[in-house]
């Protein structure tokens, strides 16, 4: 695959809200995925079987919504930190009251830490994600029970 082609697919990768995008052309197949900075931005792949796929979508967590309460979900790809600072406590913690726009973790992201609030009030239900752990685009990081 053409260089030039690559560089383009980047350019419009980060120009737009997709996380990822895998291209296939003849033999050849090229993947590439904003990831945090632990995972390398760019991947040249031979060749991903579907089954492959289908389990990541399973790895990643997803919960049924209706069981859970109101989800909130990532926005982003980046890092979760559940408070402020590492000797600061967390913003919340499960059985904890939230009212609409109260602050829930930051995600950092491109080294610009990004505070998630809440779109919804209610009991903090469950955490789904441990301090400092990297989280995907979409992925439930809590749920709220009405109050």
């Amino acid at each position: 695959m053409d260089i030039r082609k690559v560089k383009k697919l980047i350019e419009m990768l980060e120009q737009s809200g997709v996380s990822e995008i895998e291209i296939h052309e003849g033999e050849e197949s090229v993947r590439i995925s904003r990831q945090s900075s632990i995972a390398p931005p760019v991947q040249t792949v031979v060749q991903i079987p579907a089954v492959a796929t289908e389990q990541a979508a399973t790895d990643t967590g997803q919960v049924n919504s209706e069981s859970e309460g109101h989800v909130i979900k990532a926005p982003m790809v980046g890092i979760f930190y559940a408070g402020p600072s590492p000797d600061k406590p967390a913003f919340v913690e499960r059985g904890q009251n939230v009212m609409k726009g109260d602050v829930l973790c930051i995600i950092e992201a491109m080294k610009i830490m990004n505070q998630i609030e809440t779109d919804f009030s209610g009991v903090i239900g469950k955490v789904m994600v441990e301090n400092g752990e990297p989280v995907e685009y979409g992925q439930p990081l809590f749920s709220i029970r009405e109050a």
